[in-house]
C-alpha cells in the first residue's frame, strides 16, 4: 500500500516540479539567466491565492487566479528591476554578468522571502482546494486535488508544446534560444522577446506553486527547497533542454518522495543534492543536455 502512496504523491510532485523546471529552462534557453529567485516566486503564487481565497474573498478558484497574476508580476518585476540592468550594465564587463545575475537574483529571492515572512509569518500555508474531496485510485485513497494537480501539470505541458512547435511567437521562442544574434537581424527585439518568456515563465512558476500550496502547503521556509530542486532537475536533465527538465523532475519528484516516506522529510532533498554531485562528475552536461 505505501507503495502505491509513493507512486501516486510522486507522480502529482514531480508533475508540478516539471512545469517549474521548464519555465526555469526556457529562462535559460531563451536569455541565458540562471533565475535564483525561482522558488520564492512559486511561494508567492502559493500564499497570494491563500489570501485571494481568505482574506480577500476571491474563493479557492478567484484566489488561484490572483495568485499566478502575482507570479506573473513578479517574474516581470524580476526580470525588470534585477536581470536586464545588469544584462544592460555598460559597466559591469560582459564576462561578468553571468555571475552578476546569480548574485542578484538570489538576493532578490532572499528579500521576497523576508517579505513574505514578515507579511504573512512563516507558517505554513495551504491553498484552499480546486476540488475538494477523497477519491480511491488504484485502492489508495488520494485527495481529488491531488489527481487535479497531476492532470493541470500535464494539461499545462501540452499546451506548452503546442505554442512552441504550431505557433509564430513559439518559433519565435525556440529560435531566439538557438541564435539570438541572427533573430536580431531579422528585425526582432530582443528585450521584447526576453518579456514575454518571463511572462510565461511567471505563468508556469505561478501555477506550480499555486497547485504546491494546495497540495502540500508552504511557507516562506520553502524557498530555498524549491530553488535547489529546480537548480537540480535543470542540471541533471541538461541546461537548456526542455525534455530533459521532463526527466530529471521526475528522478528528482520521485527521490524526494521515496526519501520523505521512507527516511524523515525534513532531509527529503539531501539524496537530491548528492545525485547532483554525482551528475556533474559523470555527465556535466546532463541527461539530455548539450553544454
Amino acid at each position: 500500500m505505501q507503495f502505491l502512496q509513493i507512486l501516486i504523491d510522486g507522480f502529482a510532485i514531480s508533475s508540478l516540479y516539471g512545469i517549474g523546471a521548464i519555465g526555469f529552462t526556457l529562462i535559460f534557453g531563451v536569455s541565458g539567466v540562471l533565475n535564483l529567485s525561482h522558488g520564492a516566486i512559486m511561494v508567492m503564487a502559493a500564499v497570494a491565492a491563500w489570501a485571494g481565497a481568505g482574506d480577500l474573498g476571491f474563493g479557492p478558484y478567484g484566489g488561484a487566479a490572483f495568485g499566478v497574476t502575482v507570479a506573473v508580476l513578479t517574474s516581470l518585476v524580476t526580470y525588470g528591476l534585477v536581470v536586464r540592468p545588469i544584462q544592460t550594465s555598460t559597466r559591469i564587463a560582459r564576462e561578468e554578468r553571468e555571475i552578476f545575475v546569480l548574485t542578484g537574483t538570489l538576493l532578490w529571492g532572499i528579500m521576497l522571502q523576508e517579505a513574505i515572512a514578515y507579511f504573512f509569518t512563516s507558517n505554513p500555508k495551504t491553498v484552499l482546494p480546486l476540488i475538494p474531496g477523497v477519491v480511491s485510485l488504484i485502492g489508495v485513497r488520494t485527495p481529488a486535488q491531488e489527481i487535479l494537480t497531476a492532470a493541470v501539470a500535464w494539461a499545462v505541458i501540452g499546451l506548452l508544446w503546442l505554442l512552441v512547435n504550431r505557433t509564430k511567437t513559439g518559433r519565435v521562442l525556440l529560435a531566439a534560444s538557438i541564435n539570438p544574434r541572427g533573430l536580431t537581424l531579422l528585425g526582432f527585439e530582443m528585450s521584447t522577446i526576453y518579456f514575454y518568456v518571463w511572462a510565461l515563465y511567471g505563468l508556469l512558476a505561478g501555477i506550480a506553486g499555486v497547485l504546491l500550496g494546495a497540495f502540500l502547503g508552504v511557507s516562506s521556509d520553502n524557498v530555498g527547497q524549491l530553488t535547489a530542486s529546480a537548480f537540480s532537475i535543470v542540471v541533471l536533465g541538461g541546461l537548456g533542454s526542455v525534455g530533459g527538465s521532463l526527466i530529471g523532475a521526475y528522478v528528482v519528484g520521485y527521490l524526494e518522495t521515496v526519501t520523505a516516506y521512507l527516511i524523515a522529510p525534513s532531509i527529503r532533498t539531501i539524496p537530491v543534492l548528492l545525485l547532483l554531485v554525482l551528475v556533474v562528475y559523470v555527465r556535466p552536461q546532463g541527461l539530455l543536455g548539450r553544454r
